[in-house]
């Protein structure tokens, strides 16, 4: 009677110890991103209608240079002299657009650039300094491209970004990815609007976010990765090695001293 009472112990021992296992597991379907969801399927084209460079704005800052084969044109614009280019150089080379929607940069007349995609605002910049120079190319770029991941990843932080545009799935993939408990159908991302701030949720697991206005981010953008609530109850770096062995000893000692 005595041995089949420690047996029932030992099992109800054992059958917690699995149960704490199952409860520490995470389904890898919530964690999967870009199901099909809402578009079933993945052999289409996904139409983004907002997959257009960034458009410019008031109060944005440009980083504009005008290079030049021509010594003298090069020495005119200080394009002949080393330069460090890093953020914050760049930075405080820059044009801010104003309140207009205009740029001025050096003696040519102010460029309206307000609305117009970088590539535009160089043909429009260059168009204006051709009038007064030959063989030259302007390069501008968007100095105040930055935005915020936070949350559930690997490396939060604040990015500045160097290119036109980024998807929110490039962002987290250089934030270091999901954490293991993300919840990646319960992102939100924090928006800049005409009358303050737009808060949207974003469902990462739902391949209808890649036809979605806001895959594309746009400076000072923030995203926040939203945790599992069952995250307090679990163990992210459980031992379950350690547990298996001392499992696996235990069940040696009572076949021995049975």
């Amino acid at each position: 009677m005595k041995e089949t009472l420690t047996m029932r112990r030992f099992t109800l021992l054992v059958l917690g110890c699995l149960a704490l296992f199952g409860t520490s597991c995470i389904s890898l379907k919530k964690s999967e991103l870009i199901q099909p969801i809402s578009i079933p399927g993945y052999d289409s084209e996904f139409v983004n209608e907002q997959r257009d460079s960034y458009r410019i704005n008031i109060g944005d800052n440009l980083y504009m240079k005008v290079y030049s084969s021509d010594v003298k044109t090069s020495k005119f614009f200080r394009t002949d002299f080393p330069e460090l280019m890093n953020d914050s150089y760049i930075y405080l080379n820059s044009y801010k657009v104003d309140e207009q929607g205009y740029v001025k940069y050096s003696f040519i007349d102010k460029v309206m650039v307000k609305g117009l995609s970088i590539e535009e605002a160089q043909t429009a910049v260059q168009t204006a300094v051709e009038e007064y120079f030959e063989d030259v190319t302007v390069q501008i770029k968007l100095v105040n491209f930055s935005i915020s991941i936070i949350g559930e990843v690997n490396q939060p932080g604040n990015f500045n970004i160097d290119r036109e545009q980024i998807t929110i799935l490039q962002a987290i993939s250089m934030a270091g990815g999901l954490k293991e408990f993300a919840r990646a159908d319960e992102v939100r991302l924090v928006r800049k609007s005409a009358n303050g701030t737009v808060v949207k949720n974003l469902d990462l697991t739902d391949s209808k976010l890649l036809e979605s206005e806001y895959f594309f981010l746009l400076p000072d953008d923030v995203v926040y990765v939203a945790p599992r609530t069952s995250k307090s109850y679990a163990f992210e770096k459980f031992p379950y090695a350690l547990l298996a062995g001392v499992l696996s000893i235990a069940l040696s000692i009572y076949a021995i001293t049975k």
